[in-house]
C-alpha cells in the first residue's frame, strides 16, 4: 500500500501531525480519509476552516496555511501496529521537517502522538510549555484524535480546536 503524501510548505500556520495513514487513507492517498474519521467535520466545526473539505481536497488547505503529515508514514489498521523501530525513524523524519519547514504550530492530533514524538510522558489538551519545545520556534498544540472510536464528545473536541482558531486570529 502507498503512502499518503505529505502537505509541507514554508510558511505554513499550523501542520496536523497523525499517527499514521488509516488503510483507507492508503488507498485513496489522502490524509484522513476514512468516513469515520471526524477530522474534516472537527476543522470546519472549530472555524479552522471556511467551510467542509473533503480528505481528497488536502492537498487544497496548503493555500490556508495548514499542511498534513505523520510520526509514521506507513498505512496501518491502527497505531498498535507501528513498531518501535519504525516510531524511531518516524521521530527523527518528523523533526527534520519541523526544522526544515518551520510551521507556526505544530498540532498533534492526539496525545499518544505528541508524548511519542516528544518522548514526555503525559500532555495536557491545548498549548505545551514554550519553555520546552521540541524543535525551537515551533509551538505545540495538542488536540483530541479526531478518530470515530474517540469517546469524548464531539463538542469538546471541536472546544478545544477552536483554541487553535482563536490564537491564529488573535496573532494576525
Amino acid at each position: 500500500m502507498n503512502e499518503v503524501p505529505d502537505h509541507l510548505d514554508h510558511g505554513l500556520q499550523i501542520v496536523f501531525i497523525g499517527f499514521n495513514p488509516s488503510l483507507r487513507s492508503g488507498e485513496l492517498g489522502h490524509h484522513y480519509a476514512n468516513p469515520r474519521n471526524n477530522f474534516w467535520r472537527i476543522l470546519e466545526r472549530s472555524g479552522l476552516t471556511p467551510r467542509l473539505y473533503d480528505a481528497s481536497e488536502d492537498g487544497e488547505l496548503l493555500r490556508l496555511g495548514l499542511g498534513f503529515t505523520n510520526i509514521v508514514a506507513r498505512p496501518t489498521r491502527g497505531a498498535e501496529d507501528i513498531t518501535r523501530e519504525e516510531y524511531a525513524g518516524g521521530r527523527e523524519l518528523l523533526r527534520g521537517k519541523l526544522v526544515r519547514y518551520r510551521p507556526e504550530i505544530a498540532c498533534f492530533v492526539g496525545k499518544g502522538v505528541y508524548t511519542e514524538f516528544s518522548r514526555r510522558p503525559k500532555a495536557d489538551w491545548g498549548f505545551q510549555d514554550e519553555q520546552l519545545p521540541v524543535v525551537d520556534g515551533v509551538r505545540e498544540f495538542v488536540a483530541p484524535s479526531s478518530s470515530g472510536l474517540v469517546r469524548m464528545p464531539m463538542p469538546e473536541i471541536v472546544g478545544i480546536y477552536r483554541k487553535l482558531h482563536e490564537y491564529m486570529q488573535e496573532s494576525r
